[in-house]
């Protein structure tokens, strides 16, 4: 069962505002990368991008492109999402979502996943590179294997 990055994202925006894109952006991309790495099944099947300031949903950004850099107001309207995807998504946060976006931007950009999609790019360039959801996983349980 999975559940789509613009579903999530609500449910991101509604447990952890305030948020800006950027950070939301970052949140989406480590929900999928740990649910990968510890049950090898990604959350939602849309690509993850390699973009300049780190790892973007494409769809998701759109969505939310108005906001720029302020906070996203949330959608009223409940999200339903399974309730393991609840608690997966809940512990990221718990993690994640003490850092503020430039903190994980700078992290992302430390990371295989991101480096890898870019292929050596300057960071400055632009790109839309697909983040892999195998790059993900091996790297994700690789940390958890070494965490």
């Amino acid at each position: 069962m999975t559940t789509t990055a613009r579903n999530l994202a609500k449910f991101i925006v509604q447990r952890a505002g305030p948020i800006s894109n950027l950070k939301l952006q970052k949140l989406l991309y480590y929900v999928q990368g740990w649910h990968l790495g510890l049950h090898g099944k990604p959350v939602f099947h849309e690509q993850i991008q390699a973009w300049v300031h780190g790892p973007v949903v494409p769809s998701v950004f759109h969505m939310y492109k108005e906001f720029k850099w302020t906070p996203i107001t949330a959608d009223p309207l409940p999200v339903k999402l399974d309730d393991s995807f609840v608690t997966h998504t809940l512990t990221v946060i718990g993690v994640y979502g003490k850092l503020n976006a430039a903190q994980l931007e700078k992290l992302s950009h430390q990371e295989d996943p991101w480096i890898h999609a870019r292929k050596g790019l300057d960071p400055k360039v632009p790109s839309n590179a697909v983040i892999t959801h195998e790059s993900m996983k091996r790297y994700f349980f690789g940390k958890r294997a070494n965490g």
